[in-house]
């Protein structure tokens, strides 16, 4: 963010003040952003002399040698800071650990934190660094596809509440993202999966020409980790089309709405019934998993409404089961609908705002769902999706319950 501009009117009864903030952030494609001829995260951290990195521990298994390498050959000491994180520990305790973090490594208030990892290390990461010192800048490397095409393009950080979803959080945008797609190459299929949800989140409501491309390449595009692991070089460009297309797409819809003041946003498709749904479970569902129920559900009721086709309907349903996304749980129940729905109309100023496809591709907001309708489209939805392979479970849709926060040893490259 920039230095506010800002004027101060006063009269004999009142002082007023109005200030605005200029918000810019980029987010720069790196091919091996750890690899020492690449010198853009370098260049970031050189005038310091120094950096701290939150990293998911993953990440750091398989990329922390590296990672040392590169620091040590622009001869920036860095400071590593290993983390397990799911969902069950996007808390206030995994916060408050961080932060210890930040005062042992002695962080100045400009000074900024690189973090790498997926959507949950970024978003707990994130909201340490808008409340420490009350607003602390970071720079993010998102490792998952998930964190590609989704968590690190917006300026949301935040972390779970209870069981309530990112109820806690702040609009915090990192001062720059990198995107470095070949992480892809060492993700679990199942995150993968997980971040695919996402894409055909866009594809649906706001993009025809992504969804038919995720129908067509789908599954080749899941198996080859978007063409990192063993895929073609044509494929390789299919799969940069399509995230390129998702990146863009979603900065199209939201560049003008940062803090959301227009509730009414495209991109909360499958957002509306899943806040409620992922946490529900007593080992909660992966994200994509539970936006893709969501978005199945909400396919059936835009059919039922008349907005979409049921060839529509059915074209949605059979993307996501075919790429082994749920499309119905046990835990979508009548009691479930009626309280996410009272939980996220408090969350979008007392109106539904429930995101429908009209048709794929285009969007619309529907305020006037009653509770009787909600009832019969379940039932409906149900029976549509029975013969559909993730009717009943979706493939690996289970997050890991396990989290710790270490500094690893000897993670000092230079003194």
């Amino acid at each position: 963010m920039s230095n506010p501009q800002a004027v101060l009117s006063a009269t004999d009864t009142e002082f007023r003040v109005e200030s605005w903030e200029r918000i810019e952030f980029t987010l720069s494609y790196v091919d091996g952003v750890f690899a020492p001829h690449n010198t853009e995260l370098a260049d970031l951290y050189r005038p310091w002399g120094r950096c701290l990195m939150v990293i998911d521990e993953t990440v750091h298994e398989h990329y922390g040698d590296p990672i040392r390498s590169y620091f040590d050959h622009h001869d920036i000491a860095v400071t590593l800071v290993p983390l397990t994180i799911a969902e069950t520990a996007k808390s206030l305790r995994t916060l408050e650990r961080i932060v210890d973090a930040y005062a042992d490594f002695g962080l100045l208030r400009t000074e900024p934190v690189l973090v790498v990892g997926g959507g949950l290390t970024t978003d707990v990461t994130g909201f340490a660094c808008a409340s420490y010192k009350r607003g602390t800048p970071y720079v993010r490397i998102p490792t998952t596809l998930i964190g590609l095409i989704d968590a690190s393009v917006a300026m949301k950080v935040a972390v779970n509440h209870g069981r309530h979803k990112n109820r806690l959080g702040a609009f915090h945008a990192s001062q720059q993202v990198l995107l470095d797609f070949s992480f892809l190459a060492t993700l679990p299929e199942a995150q993968v999966r997980n971040g695919v949800a996402e894409m055909i989140k866009i594809a649906t409501v706001a993009n025809a020409g992504l969804f038919d491309l995720l129908e067509k390449y789908g599954d080749d595009l899941l198996a080859t980790r978007f063409g990192h692991r063993e895929g073609t070089p044509e494929l390789r460009q299919i799969a940069h089309r399509c995230t390129y297309d998702a990146i863009h797409t979603m900065l199209e819809l939201e560049h003008r709405n940062l803090h959301e003041l227009d509730l009414d946003r495209v991109i909360a498709f499958g957002h509306t019934w899943s806040p409620t749904l992922e946490l529900a479970p007593p080992t909660p569902m992966l994200h994509g998993h539970a936006i893709a129920i969501d978005m199945a559900f909400s396919a059936t009721l835009a059919a039922r409404r008349g907005d979409i086709t049921t060839g529509e309907r059915d074209r949605i349903h059979r993307l996501f089961s075919g790429l082994g996304l749920s499309v119905d749980s046990t835990y979508l129940t009548e009691q479930l609908l009626i309280d996410a729905t009272a939980s996220i109309m408090q969350t979008r100023a007392g109106k539904l705002r429930a995101a429908l496809p009209r048709p794929i591709g285009t969007c619309h907001f529907a305020n006037d769902i009653e509770h009787t309708e909600l009832i019969e489209t379940l039932a409906a939805h149900k029976a549509v999706v029975a013969g559909l392979p993730t009717s009943v479970e979706g493939v690996e849709m289970w997050s890991s319950a396990k989290t710790e926060l270490t500094t690893a040893p000897n993670t000092e490259a230079r003194t």
